[in-house]
This record gives C-alpha cells, sequence and structure tokens, in this order.
C-alpha cells in the first residue's frame, strides 16, 4: 500500500496537468491571502487576472528561457495596457485598436509555439484590462497597474518553479512518448494478424492517423530537451533524458518499418504461425513501451520477467524452420516464396534489435560509448530578429491559414465589440474572450473547441450557483476560488470542458465575493452563446481554410522530405551507419511531413461534406504515403554493418530514379497549387522501366539484396502514389 502511494505520488508530481495546477495554486493563494492579511478584498480581482493571463502564456521551458518569455510577455501587456488606457474613453477607438492588435499579436504566433502563448496571453490581458477599466480613463489607470503586478507575480512564481524543478515536464513528455510509442506497436501487431478478409486499408489508415500523434510527442520532447540545453556539459539527468530521446526515436524508425506488402506475408506463410509469434513479439514491446513510460514518469525499474526473450527466441526458431524446410524443399528458388523468406528474415531481424533497443533505454550506456554518439539537436526557434522576418513575411500571403486565422480572428472581436455597444452589455467583454478562447486556425477545431465552451460554461454556472448557495463563508469561497484556477490551468490542454467549468466558477465566487454576483449567472450564459456563434460563423465564411485547399501542398511537402531522407540513407549505405544530425533531421523532416498530412486528414473528416473535395482520393494518397515512408523506415533500420559498402550500379540506377522521381512529383505537386492540375510526367514510367530492367531481387538476405527489394517496394507503390497524386489535384 506505501509502494503504491509512492508510486503514485511520483507519477502526479511529473505530470504536466498537475505541476502547471500547482503553480497556479501558489500564485492565487498567495493573492488571496495577501489580499485578506490587508483588507484589500475589493481590490483583488485585477490581480487575479493579471494571474491568469500570465499563466496563459506559459510553455515548456527553461527557468531561462522562461524568464526571457516572461519578460516578453510583460513588454506585450504593457503595450497592451497602455493602449487600454489610451483609447478606453473612445469605445470605437478602442474597437479598432483592438482589431489592429489583435491581427498583429496574432500574426506573432506564426513564429512558434512560444509566441503563440504570448500571443494568446496578452490579448486575453487587453481584454480584462478593458473589462477592468469600466470605460473611464480613471479606472484603467487603477486596475491596470494591478493587473501588471499579478502577470509579473505568477512570472516570479513560475521561473522559481522551473529553476527549483526542471525535471519534471521532461519526464512527462518522455513517458507519453513512450506510450504512444506502446499503442502504435500494438496497432502493427494487428497489420500481422494472417486471417483472410481483413481490413488492412482501415488499420494501415489507424496506424497512420496514430503516427502523427507519435511525432507530434516526438516534437514536443526533443523542444522540452533543446530548452534545457546550455553551454557545457549537460547534467547526468539531462544526459539519460536525451538517451532515451534517441532510443526512442530509433524505436520509431523500427516499428515504422515495413519489409513487404503484408497479405503476401499472409498468403505464403497462412499454414503456418510464424507470423503470430512476429504479432506476440510486436504485442509484447508494446507491453514494454508502456512499462517503460510508466517507469520513467514513477522513476522505478520495470519488470520484464523474460517473456519478450523467450518470445523472440521462439520467433527465430520458427523462421529457422521455415527456412530449413523450404530449403529441403526446393522452395526457395520460386521467386514469390523466395521473396516471402527473405522478408519475414528482415522482419524478425529488425524485432530482435528492437527488443535490444528497449533493454537499453533507460540507464546510459557503460564507459565511453556516448561519446561517439551525435546529440545535437536542432532548434526550431527563430535565432534573429531577421530570422523571425523571414518567418513572418512567409505568411503575409492569402492562402496562409495563420494570416487568415488572424484577419478572421480581428473581425470576428470587431463584431462582438460592436454587439457589446449596441446592447449597452457590462458584461459584454466576455463575448470577446469566448472568441478568443475558442477561435482556432481551424474549422474543426473551432467546433470543438465551441462545444467545449458552451458545455463547460453551463456546467461551471450550475456549479458555482450550488457552492455558493452551500458555502456561504467567505474563507471558504476564496480557498474554492484558488482550487477552481488550479484545475483551469492543469486541465486547459487536456480536458477543456472541465477547465471552461472551473474558470466559471472561479469568475462566480471571485464577483460573489466583490459583493457584484447579481445578474452575473444569465450574462455570462448568453454571452458566452454570442461569443460561440460569432466564432462559429466567422469559421465557416469569413476566409475558411479548408483542408482540401492546402492538401497538394502538404502532399508536396511529404514527397520532398521522403526524396531527402532517401538521399540521407544511400549516403549512410555508402559510408557507414551513423546518427548524426543530418540524418536524424531528414528522418523527422519525413515523419513531420507524414504527421501533418495526417493531421490534415483527420480535421477534413470533422468539415462540411461539401467543402471536403474527394475524400476517398485524400484517404488513398496517405495511406500510400504512409506505405512509402515505411518502406523507407525499413532501410533506414537495416543501415549499417554489412550494409555499408558501395552499392552495385543497377542498385544506384533505381534509387537515384526513385529520388528523381519522387522530387519531380513533389515539384509538379506544388506548380499545381496555383495552376490547379498536374503536368503530365514520365516519372512513373521510368520507374517502372527500371524495375522490369533489374529483374528479381537474388534471395539471400544479403545486405545489397535486402536494400534492393526495399527499392522495389518503393518502386512499385510511386506510380499509384502518383496516379492519386494527379486524382487529387484534378478533384479541386
Amino acid at each position: 500500500m506505501d509502494t503504491t502511494w509512492k508510486l503514485s505520488w511520483q507519477r502526479a508530481r511529473n505530470h504536466e496537468g498537475v505541476t502547471r495546477g500547482a503553480r497556479a495554486f501558489v500564485a492565487l493563494a498567495v493573492v488571496l491571502a495577501y489580499g485578506w492579511w490587508v483588507d484589500w478584498q475589493a481590490e483583488l480581482m485585477p490581480v487575479l487576472l493579471g494571474v491568469i493571463a500570465s499563466a496563459l502564456t506559459e510553455t515548456d521551458d527553461s527557468w531561462r528561457g522562461r524568464l526571457r518569455a516572461q519578460c516578453l510577455a510583460l513588454a506585450c501587456f504593457g503595450l497592451m495596457a497602455g493602449a487600454v488606457w489610451a483609447a478606453v474613453s473612445w469605445p470605437w477607438g478602442l474597437m479598432g485598436v483592438m482589431a489592429v492588435l489583435a491581427f498583429g499579436i496574432t500574426m506573432l504566433g506564426a513564429l512558434s509555439e512560444r509566441y503563440r502563448a504570448i500571443a494568446f496571453g496578452s490579448l486575453i490581458l487587453f481584454i480584462y484590462a478593458g473589462l477592468a477599466a469600466h470605460s473611464s480613463r480613471a479606472g484603467a489607470g487603477e486596475a491596470i497597474p494591478r493587473m501588471l503586478a499579478g502577470a509579473a507575480w505568477y512570472g516570479v512564481v513560475s521561473v522559481l518553479w522551473h529553476a527549483v524543478l526542471p525535471r519534471a515536464p521532461v519526464r512527462y513528455r518522455l513517458a507519453k512518448l513512450y506510450a504512444m510509442l506502446g499503442e502504435y506497436l500494438r496497432l502493427k501487431a494487428l497489420l500481422l494478424e494472417p486471417v483472410r478478409d481483413v481490413d488492412l486499408e482501415r488499420r494501415r489508415m489507424a496506424l497512420a492517423l496514430h503516427n502523427g500523434r507519435v511525432v507530434d510527442a516526438l516534437n514536443a520532447t526533443k523542444e522540452s530537451l533543446i530548452s534545457r540545453m546550455g553551454p557545457g556539459t549537460p547534467p547526468l539527468w539531462l544526459q539519460a533524458a536525451m538517451h532515451q530521446y534517441l532510443a526512442a526515436q530509433d524505436v520509431h524508425e523500427r516499428v515504422s518499418s515495413s519489409h513487404e506488402h503484408y497479405d503476401l506475408l499472409a498468403q505464403s506463410f497462412f499454414h503456418s504461425d510464424v507470423l503470430y509469434r512476429c504479432q506476440r513479439v510486436l504485442t509484447l514491446l508494446g507491453e514494454q513501451a508502456l512499462k517503460l513510460s510508466g517507469a520513467i514518469e514513477a522513476q522505478t525499474v520495470p519488470q520484464h520477467w523474460g517473456v519478450t526473450a523467450r518470445a523472440i527466441e521462439d520467433m527465430q526458431a520458427a523462421v529457422a524452420h521455415l527456412a530449413s524446410q523450404a530449403q529441403s524443399a526446393g522452395a526457395a528458388s520460386l521467386p514469390a516464396q523466395s521473396r516471402a523468406l527473405r522478408s519475414l528474415h528482415a522482419l524478425a531481424d529488425n524485432l530482435t534489435a528492437l527488443a535490444g533497443v528497449f533493454a537499453g533505454a533507460l540507464a546510459l550506456p557503460a564507459g565511453n560509448a556516448e561519446v561517439a554518439v551525435d546529440h545535437a539537436l536542432f532548434d526550431r526557434e527563430p535565432r534573429s530578429l531577421r530570422d523571425a522576418w523571414t518567418r513572418l513575411r512567409s505568411h503575409w500571403q492569402l492562402q496562409s491559414p495563420w494570416l487568415r486565422h488572424s484577419l478572421r480572428l480581428s473581425l470576428s472581436l470587431m463584431v462582438g465589440f460592436a454587439i457589446m455597444q449596441a446592447t449597452a452589455d457590462s458584461h459584454g467583454y466576455w463575448i470577446l474572450l469566448t472568441i478568443v478562447f475558442v477561435s482556432q486556425p481551424q474549422y474543426a477545431a473551432t467546433q470543438t473547441r465551441l462545444m467545449e465552451r458552451a458545455k463547460g460554461t453551463a456546467m461551471g454556472l450550475a456549479l458555482g450557483w450550488a457552492v455558493i448557495q452551500l458555502f456561504p463563508g467567505e474563507l471558504v469561497q476564496a480557498a474554492l476560488l484558488v482550487l477552481g484556477g488550479a484545475v483551469f490551468f492543469g486541465a486547459r490542454h487536456t480536458r477543456y470542458t472541465l477547465a471552461t467549468a472551473a474558470v466559471t466558477t472561479l469568475l462566480l465566487l471571485s464577483f460573489h465575493q466583490m459583493g457584484a454576483a447579481s445578474g452575473v449567472i444569465s450574462a455570462r450564459l448568453l454571452d458566452t452563446v454570442v461569443g460561440c456563434v460569432i466564432a462559429a460563423v466567422a469559421s465557416w465564411l469569413v476566409l475558411p481554410s479548408w483542408q482540401s485547399r492546402h492538401w497538394p501542398r502538404l502532399a508536396a511537402q511529404v514527397l520532398q522530405t521522403q526524396a531527402l531522407y532517401l538521399r540521407e540513407i544511400l549516403a549512410q549505405y555508402q559510408g557507414g551507419k551513423c546518427d548524426h544530425l543530418a540524418y536524424r533531421l531528414a528522418r523527422r523532416n519525413a515523419h513531420n511531413a507524414d504527421a501533418a498530412l495526417s493531421n490534415s486528414y483527420s480535421a477534413m473528416l470533422k468539415e462540411p461534406l461539401h467543402v471536403r473535395g474527394n475524400a476517398e482520393v485524400v484517404a488513398h494518397f496517405l495511406c500510400l504515403s504512409h506505405t512509402q515512408l515505411n518502406y523507407l523506415s525499413a532501410l533506414g533500420a537495416q543501415r549499417g554493418g554489412a550494409a555499408a559498402q558501395p552499392m552495385d550500379e543497377t542498385t544506384r540506377e533505381l534509387a537515384q530514379t526513385l529520388l528523381a522521381s519522387l522530387q519531380q512529383l513533389a515539384l509538379e505537386l506544388e506548380r499545381a497549387q496555383q495552376s490547379g492540375r498536374v503536368r503530365k510526367a514520365h516519372s512513373a514510367p521510368a520507374v517502372a522501366q527500371v524495375l522490369r530492367e533489374w529483374g528479381t531481387v537474388p534471395a539471400a538476405p544479403s545486405a545489397h539484396s535486402l536494400m534492393a527489394a526495399q527499392l522495389q517496394l518503393v518502386g512499385k507503390v510511386f506510380p499509384q502514389l502518383q496516379a492519386q497524386a494527379r486524382q487529387l489535384v484534378t478533384a479541386e
């Protein structure tokens, strides 16, 4: 019992939601305690609003990065507060200032997640300042300094927290990453089930969509590590975290590998249990990934009991038995059988190597084994003002989703402000807050968020009314107010309905503490509905960024990054295996592009039917591109050892033809984004001709035959991918 409690405590203290909530609890509790001590309850609202706005700017970072971000956030807060103070006496002037600042600050969010958070928090503070100023410059002069003081206070809490407890966010993201990999392994195991009439396309689609989540987890973990990398040798805990992240990258490359079409394997080994044994190994490795996730979060050592090792021994024995049977029966001379056996050997070796990666994932290798490993990571944050300006200029075109979102948000706020003025709604700023909170760059995300906002508001109003009736004491209500703030920040990234309910309860308690609760419930409900309606209509009518319009560009990125990934793999086969930054960056870019494609398809399925285009073609293209990436990943997983040899001429010819064909089709799709059609090309016939001239790959599982087999698989997928790409554009 004591051990269970300790494990639960370890997981809780490393959970991102718990730590966010704990920081908000500390900051709000100190503010309220100070207000009670100096009898300052009536003036607390602006301070609390400043704390909330500052907390909304927070992202995962080191204490140094958090300090820099907090200084930038306070500068933006000062700009917003000054704008409110200058224009608050002229409502329509304030509306124009708000629209201009909303557009500019939202465009700033195109730089990175850190700037998106600062832009969002700054816009919220602008609205809070207008709400607290009561339409007078004198009111703004009193409220704004308190609001800025609350923002600065939360900044102090945040910086100190990140300085004292720097490890928890890294552990949380690593644990989440390995949990995502565990689910990916489970989904991958389903593809190996040798059963007739299995819907492989549906399973492939589920795998492709989940791969987007794995890639997002990899990127979040990488950013968490980069933010804590300083000059000099990193501390041991950070070296261990880096080792676990690189191991996860290796796992992802290996588990995303495909060595053959699964229909052929199922047909060839239908009367054998070998695929079930491979499937069992994959399932056990998925369970092992989940155990690693729990061990990282709870800082314990996972227990395996040797089950995976025995399963691998059984799998290898089954493969060896099939190979000996085929050799004695002469079946190995048949092209289809030899091809299936070669792929089965590669699959078994890959699973065995995957188990080895898991076995060494937690602890740093002994001795100087880490010296030869390149730990460099590519930082995607803007490195200078010139770099930031270049990125912003790239979004200064109407096709940019971020520019459309900025214009849409500004117009929505103007409409909300006009309604507030026309109805003389004293709480009308809640309309603007609702618009800011629910408006997202994607239509589907906006619809999801506004539904969660509406449900959370209704729940929070009911809960807040019940709390006020059940606990009339001011001290108890103050404690519940702090708890509501902690729940809001702890849940807002994962359970937004709960977070909205918590912040609505906080709001009611705050107004009740100030003696101004009359009419708040009805006003909050009505303003939330109005804000949600405005955001919904704007996402539909004002420069909607439908996913079908972006698919040619996203598809071109997929093909281009896969070509660069193939180029790096070929270099590894020439010069030997080395996980240096250039190779890992090419691999990560290919998976990022694949994830962007799958995420876009997920969003497309939530859009109206008449704007989806040909969703069936889109689905086929996604499955084919993900399959092609799987075949390339298998090439990457096989590099090293005997593969570090010069390629023969025929292998090099096919590789170069595939490389040129991928780049050519990517260029055609980029041009089609503007012209609306893909020009006919000869890349697919060229690939098919090389495949015919090449003949059959040798049966022996040598480095060259394995590479040749994988290139053949890519060459067979590419013509189908090209056909889907042409249908994709002509369907627009």
